[in-house]
């Protein structure tokens, strides 16, 4: 295979860090590579560097002539006073790229739902993700670098971004490097992993699988002295060797040795015996959903839904944005009260939710770590032994440096995972999960899984995660038209019933009239189409002026000094929060403008 670009003694250190010492690495044609790592370990930086944004203190990068390179940057350039179409294909004749099978091939699989003369400034924060992806996918290149391409993408998205990267380009040509925690899409896509750790960069042959068997592979022969961190990866070998989903087809994975090294290790979870532990802490009733329907207006949310969850019932929950999840879920827990028939919650239910937001520990920003472990109690039972809450948190990757750390200062990854074991210590009985993986890395994802495997309880989990969700429920359930269905395949079955489910409504879908608008006004009253309208009116001006505010954040992370850690983090910090809220409104503007 021809050689595109690597580098040679790459050395790189900041003020306060060394990122980089003596690192080699080369990328050939026909390379699909996932780099993963700890966060803050180098990943993005490692992009920067080979992509030449980045300049080594010492040592070389070197690149083929002639050859091309595309970026995806975690946040994007794009030019607010832009149109989604000119962002997208530039000032490129509607009859050049129109009639390119695969330029139409990626606005229909990403921006299809964007109105294409929109300008980027009144956008959402997810919808400007999708815009930047499609522009870069459009582009030609022979090297395509992406970092975390799946953010505020859904499990539909996900699959349609895998196949495009697998049919990009022919067989031993052009070449990938993608930067992402989501390990299904690494397994999907990859034939080689680069993990990046204390300054270093080791190489992997094969997708995620393959990088895990060698991970425990390694351990196995030096005895290491990383003992307990191996461990999770026997644990994560095991579910990737013994799962339903057939993995002797990926590259690397070899299914006998994988087999011979963990024969050993028992199953993730039993969940027989966790449904026992379960049903003496819940009794034989949890949650009864019985012919619940709830309406906003005139749109039918969840539709004469009759649904049982008992104890020790591990369940995850699939749907495209916008499908009721959030809605489900409140009722499910009493928030809400549904417009019909019932919802009975067990008496002794104890519900612990841990959301996409921080907003739980707002209240303790002031406080140090240790201070916020002092009002619980000393010790505390897990998965069979007695534990202080410090080590606990040590299990979730707390070292003692980080224990008198501010908790308004920690990292969103940190923040996460305090939150997760604040919820724990509080002994809930149904727990539910939504979008639990944001900011945590591969590893970390790994010890929060291994946590949950003994949590003997009910379990209702959101995430566009496929391996997360496969790996940590027993089921998974789809929400469609307002219906919840069974899906024994999981998420490649619920991803058949929604290209079905499409195909049907295209096929069925009438003409457009002249006057689509008058039409739809007809369902409503004049009061209440002004009332609406006002709604929406005022809910794009809050999108604009929030789109406006990111992006003087996103401004100021350009011309921050990149050595300085802390200015660096708190710019990500209030990125982050902006672009919850502005994904917060899109959510209620489109519960809007399904109403009108």
């Amino acid at each position: 295979m021809a050689y595109l670009l690597g580098c040679e003694s790459v050395h790189l250190e900041y003020p306060t860090k060394k990122v980089f010492d003596s690192v080699t690495l080369g990328i050939d044609e026909g390379d699909r590579i996932g780099i993963v790592g700890g966060n803050g370990d180098g990943k993005s930086t490692l992009l920067s560097l080979l992509a030449g944004a980045v300049e080594p203190d010492d040592g070389r990068i070197m690149r083929r002539g002639g050859i091309t390179i595309c970026t995806l940057d975690q946040t994007d350039a794009l030019d607010p006073e832009a149109t989604v179409a000119n962002a997208v294909i530039g000032d490129s004749p509607e009859y050049v790229w129109a009639s390119d099978a695969r330029i139409r091939s990626i606005i229909r699989g990403l921006i299809a739902d964007i109105p294409w003369e929109h300008r980027i400034g009144e956008l959402s924060g997810g919808q400007r993700r999708r815009v930047d992806l499609a522009r870069v996918l459009i582009s030609d290149c022979d090297v395509l670098m992406l970092d975390e391409p799946t953010n505020h993408l859904d499990v539909h998205a996900i699959a349609w971004l895998a196949d495009h990267l697998k049919s990009r380009w022919p067989k031993k040509s052009g070449a990938l490097l993608v930067v992402t925690h989501d390990r299904w899409f690494l397994d999907e896509v990859c034939l080689g992993m680069w993990e990046v750790h204390h300054g270093q960069v080791e190489q992997f042959d094969g997708g995620y699988s393959a990088y895990v068997l060698q991970r425990v592979e390694r351990a196995e022969a030096a005895q290491t002295a990383e003992q307990k961190r191996q461990n999770l990866m026997r644990k994560e070998l095991a579910w990737l060797s013994r799962g339903a989903r057939a993995r002797s087809t990926k590259p690397k994975f070899h299914v006998k040795e994988a087999l011979a090294l963990i024969a050993d290790e028992p199953p993730v979870r039993n969940s027989i015996e966790l449904k026992k532990s379960a049903m003496s802490r819940l009794g034989k009733q949890v949650v009864d959903l019985v012919g619940v329907t709830e309406r906003f207006g005139e749109k039918t949310v969840i539709d004469n839904l009759t649904w049982l969850i008992g104890p020790g019932d591990r369940f995850g929950i699939l749907g495209e944005n916008g499908s009721g999840k959030t809605t489900l879920l409140n009722l499910i827990q009493g928030a809400l009260k549904p417009t019909s028939g019932h919802v009975k919650i067990g008496k002794t239910v104890k519900f612990a939710v841990l959301s996409q937001h921080l907003n739980e520990l707002n209240e303790l920003g002031d406080l140090r770590v240790r201070e916020v472990l002092a009002r619980y109690k000393t010790r505390y039972e897990f998965d069979g032994k007695e534990m202080t809450p410090a080590q606990l948190l040590e299990r979730l990757g707390f070292d003692a440096v980080q224990l008198s750390a501010i908790v308004g200062e920690l990292s969103g990854g940190q923040k996460r995972r305090l939150q997760l074991m604040l919820i724990l210590l509080d002994k809930p009985n149904v727990l539910i999960l939504d979008e639990p993986d944001n900011d945590l890395d591969i590893d970390m994802l790994a010890v929060v899984e291994n946590l949950l495997d003994s949590w003997p309880g009910t379990l209702l989990l959101i995430t566009h995660d496929r391996h997360l969700m496969e790996r940590v429920t027993d089921d998974q359930f789809a929400l469609l038209d307002g219906k919840i269905r069974h899906v024994p395949g999981g998420v490649d079955e619920y991803l058949r019933l929604l290209d079905e489910r499409r195909s049907v409504s295209a096929e069925t879908k009438p003409a457009v009239t002249s006057k689509p608008a008058e039409a739809t006004a007809s369902a409503l009253s004049a009061a209440d189409e002004r009332s609406l309208k006002k709604e929406l009116a005022a809910t794009e001006r809050k999108l604009n002026t929030l789109g406006r505010k990111a992006d003087e954040i996103r401004a100021e992370m350009k011309t921050a000094d990149p050595s300085d850690y802390v200015a660096l983090g708190d710019i990500q910090k209030r990125i982050h929060d902006i672009e919850q809220q502005i994904s917060d409104l899109e959510d209620e503007w489109m519960e809007l403008s399904m109403r009108l």
